[in-house]
């Protein structure tokens, strides 16, 4: 009797018709976590640590493309401050990052304020602005060369209207604002998407009370919309500094590799790039040029944080 009232028990050394087995628990090896870990750790390791520990080293010695070079210690440093390049470089870079990032702060947020409203065909406007940032830098740079040469199409234009050819890719100060305007144009759909987001999290209320309060478009943006967005202002602050101060593309491509009229528009990663390649390349020189371009971009980060950190105290 008692036999048969059991239930996912054995009887009689067998067990009970329609019970189910026992589920067997598997241990998790403590190597689990690593192995799914795996692939990114090592595709960091090859890609960007071993580089980077590897710039580091090299900026210490004179090695060569093809020579392995021996430890010189700071003559690499020594030799930058009195390389009137590396200046130059350092100048326009500094003009770049100056230029450049305010207006990727500021204009991707009133393109984002345009294209915010659901109406009628903004879903094309929205894609036209974003195009460009799809678009590689190489056919953008040489779409733009195109535009501003001495017998391109603008310059055609203003010859047409009766003021005259304008050297935008002769002049040392026009070709550098000139690169900057592409770099603004190419970037500006990318940082929209980011403000579009952040414009879609800030609650509309605080928009209809400023409203009933007496407060026209350009007092709710300052008083509603900039602070709701300001951690993502700061974002794409962080972000655009350092594309800017790296900024090669779009220079190499409108200046040449010589970097513009005497070489007065050449940047420091233009200049990394024609001191450390070739098959004569001072690649300890170039790994001490890399460092500074480095140490200089994390410390715009760190101040571009450190702002925002003053403002919310």
């Amino acid at each position: 009797m008692a036999l048969s009232t059991l239930s996912g028990k054995r009887i009689a050394g067998k067990p009970v018709s329609g019970a189910r087995p026992p589920r067997r628990v598997r241990r998790q090896l403590p190597t689990s976590p690593w192995l799914f870990a795996a692939p990114g750790l090592l595709i960091t390791g090859v890609f960007i640590l071993y580089p980077f520990v590897s710039t580091v080293i090299n900026s210490f010695t004179d090695r060569r493309t093809l020579i392995p070079g021996q430890f010189v210690g700071l003559a690499n440093f020594r030799e930058l401050l009195h390389d009137d390049m590396f200046w130059i470089g350092l100048r326009n870079s500094t003009l770049y990052f100056l230029g450049v990032v305010p207006a990727l702060v500021i204009l991707p947020l009133l393109l984002a304020l345009l294209v915010q409203k659901n109406i009628p065909g903004i879903t094309f406007f929205r894609s036209a602005f974003y195009t460009p940032v799809v678009a590689s830098i190489v056919v953008v740079g040489l779409i733009w060369v195109w535009l501003l040469d001495e017998r391109g199409l603008i310059n055609s234009l203003l010859e047409a209207v009766g003021i005259g050819r304008v050297g935008f890719l002769s002049d040392q100060w026009l070709l550098l604002l000139s690169a900057m305007a592409v770099t603004v144009w190419k970037g500006l759909g990318y940082y929209m998407i980011i403000y579009l987001a952040a414009l879609a999290n800030v609650p509309r209320e605080l928009h209809e009370a400023a409203s009933v309060d007496g407060a026209g478009a350009v007092r709710r943006f300052l008083t509603v919309t900039v602070p709701a967005v300001r951690s993502t202002m700061v974002l794409v602050g962080a972000l655009s500094s350092v594309a800017a101060f790296k900024v090669f593309s779009e220079v190499y491509l409108m200046a040449g590799p010589s970097g513009g009229p005497a070489g007065e528009d050449t940047t420091l990663v233009m200049l990394v790039q024609r001191t450390g390649t070739g098959l004569t390349g001072r690649v300890g020189y170039a790994s001490a040029l890399s460092l500074v371009v480095f140490v200089v971009t994390v410390a715009l980060m760190l101040l571009v944080l450190r702002a925002d950190r003053r403002e919310e105290t």
